[in-house]
């Protein structure tokens, strides 16, 4: 997978999971006052959590995935119909408490965000266990997009038990968590991770400075076990380092609004691109688009078509290693 340019073969089937989705509250504001109240000028809600982000902008790629997610309370039927139209096919898994409420505040006057995250509702093993074992049969010998946050209850050792049983079973395992949970994970070898810079150098526990740093050190993860490393830099791009080569993709110049959803989205043109089997250069092109078509968006807005359209064509994919 990832050598072949074969993009109009049937795309593999692909499983998304979100633990812990959530109700995004976006307020855009002049400047924050301490102990003061605040006047916003704009709030929007969308679907949030990163698993939904993921499904949402593969429905937005025509990559069909089915989302399995857990949901609770008022909120969580509320997030229900903010959904009704924006995945392919979702398995709810319904729990006793309120999902999740995250909220960003975006201050205008320093182009500031602010992001806090809900907890959400608590998970027992019995839901755990039923949700889980749904995902790994509907994922077959396809991709799993294991990705987001889990409830405190739930054992940081999850994802990379997912990965190792998606593996064993044929498949292959996309990972894009926290780090407690990256690290974890790579015990169970997935097929691709992707940390950003911040989470890269926090799994390493020491600053990377420059291109080559970042190569070496993704080249070293991925020749632990890990076919392949992502690793999205922000305006300065995204490498991904894979059996064949290092690719660089620098992201084209663009108004950011707002960043939730962009590694989401990245993940999402990463995986659609492998499902149909495209090689490993064009799939970071693809990513790379996608997430620079979502920072153009406000609150948790994904890209458009059009976006796509636009900016791949623009975006110059270089090799590192020879």
């Amino acid at each position: 997978m990832g050598t072949t340019n074969a993009e109009n073969e049937t795309p593999l089937p692909i499983s998304v999971l979100c633990l812990n989705p959530a109700v995004d509250v976006t307020y855009e504001v002049p400047h924050l006052i301490a102990n003061q109240k605040t006047y916003a000028t704009s709030t929007r809600y969308d679907p949030g959590g990163n698993g939904i982000n993921v499904g949402r902008a593969l429905r937005r790629l025509h990559t069909p995935a089915e989302t399995f997610c857990v949901i609770g309370g008022e909120m969580g039927e509320f997030l229900k119909r903010m959904l009704a139209r924006q995945l392919h096919k979702v398995f709810y898994e319904e729990v006793d408490g309120e999902t999740r409420i995250n909220g960003t505040v975006l201050e205008r006057e320093t182009d500031t965000q602010f992001e806090v995250s809900g907890i959400g509702p608590v998970l027992s093993p019995e839901h755990l266990e039923h949700l889980v074992e749904n995902f790994v049969q509907a994922t077959g010998q396809g991709l799993a997009v294991i990705t987001g946050s889990i409830q405190p209850n739930v054992s940081v050792e999850l994802y990379a038990e997912l990965a190792a049983r998606v593996r064993q079973q044929g498949g292959t395992a996309i990972v894009d968590a926290p780090v407690k949970l990256l690290r974890h994970a790579l015990e169970g070898k997935p097929f691709l991770i992707k940390p950003n810079l911040f989470e890269l150098e926090s799994l390493l526990n020491k600053p990377l400075t420059g291109i080559d740093a970042v190569a070496a050190e993704a080249r070293r993860i991925q020749r632990k076990g890990v076919d392949y490393v992502c690793v999205s830099m922000g305006p300065d791009g995204a490498l991904l380092v894979g059996p064949d080569n290092t690719y660089i993709a620098k992201a084209p110049d663009v108004v950011v609004s707002a960043t939730v959803g962009a590694g989401d989205s990245m993940v999402a043109g990463l995986t659609a691109a492998f499902a149909r089997h495209a090689h490993s250069h064009e799939a970071l092109r693809q990513g790379v688009a996608c997430g620079t078509g979502t920072v153009q968006h406000p609150g948790t807005e994904l890209f458009s078509a059009d976006d796509i359209e636009h900016l791949a064509p623009q975006i110059e994919i270089h090799t590192l290693d020879r």
